[in-house]
């Protein structure tokens, strides 16, 4: 597929594909047809056996400096209904597969929600969170309000999203936004150290793993307890799980097939 505002790699690295945003001269600005594009590679890359790992960036100066003002300054309440742009944003979370943001640079507005919607973020030091949407007259749309706050608390959630403050990488790290920082010009290799160990291990187990977790915020502890447990008994139907425990016995490493 050919695409306009991203560039793609499915084969990056062994079973990691690479998500690139490619606006530079509008600092990777959010408009709808680049979340559409990223949109359709995840579809596509969520039914590809080989991968099994996303990296999401946006380089090494820039995440996303938001969403591309341009295209709403003189929207309605109307047409932005009819557009439904929010549909396409829960239909990336949707994706099935881990999604690793590896974040240097601007990411604000609709930048630091989509870094949000991915599994985890690994931040340069560089790295700056926000949502400003406060000072052209708005608010967070696309989960700035949600997910910023069951990330890193309510006070800090209701001061950026107030003042529109932005954080730093070590600070968003303290509060919990962050899994790890490092220096800009290791970023890319760090994401792809960690998109490795995630891609070693079983797909399927992965893959419940990853609904489990994010089952958390949704429910209550019971609820989710039980969750936890039908996708834990689920792995014992598979291959993978037979091979990781009898490697296990056997003192070598599994050669999980995904199946």
């Amino acid at each position: 597929m050919a695409f306009e505002f991203i560039k793609v790699n499915p084969q990056y690295d062994k079973h990691i594909g690479l998500i690139e945003l490619n606006r530079p001269k509008e600092l990777n600005a959010l408009n709808r047809q680049l979340m559409l594009e990223i949109r359709d590679v995840l579809r596509e890359w969520d039914e590809d056996d080989n991968i099994r790992v996303v990296i999401l960036t946006g380089g090494e100066r820039v995440f996303a400096a938001g969403a591309d003002i341009k295209q709403m300054a003189d929207a309605t309440a109307i047409s932005m209904l009819g557009i439904d742009q929010f549909s396409t944003w829960d239909q990336i979370k949707k994706t099935k597969k881990p999604i690793i943001a590896a974040v240097s640079g601007f990411a604000l507005g609709g930048g630091c929600e989509l870094a949000m919607t991915c599994d985890l973020i690994i931040a340069s030091e560089t790295a700056q969170f926000g949502q400003p949407e406060i000072n052209i007259g708005t608010m967070p749309g696309a989960g700035g309000t949600q997910r910023l706050t069951r990330a890193v608390g309510k006070s800090l959630a209701m001061e950026m999203v107030l003042t529109g403050r932005f954080i730093t990488a070590e600070e968003a790290q303290r509060a919990g936004l962050v899994v790890r920082v490092v220096p800009v010009e290791v970023l890319l290799a760090e994401a792809v150290k960690t998109a490795k160990q995630i891609a070693a291990k079983s797909p399927i187990a992965v893959r419940l793993a990853k609904e489990s977790v994010n089952n958390a915020y949704e429910t209550t502890l019971d609820e989710g307890l039980q969750f936890e447990r039908k996708n834990f008994y689920l792995t014992f139907a598979s291959e993978d799980q037979k091979e990781g425990m009898k490697a296990f016995v056997e003192k070598r490493a599994p050669d999980f097939k995904g199946r």
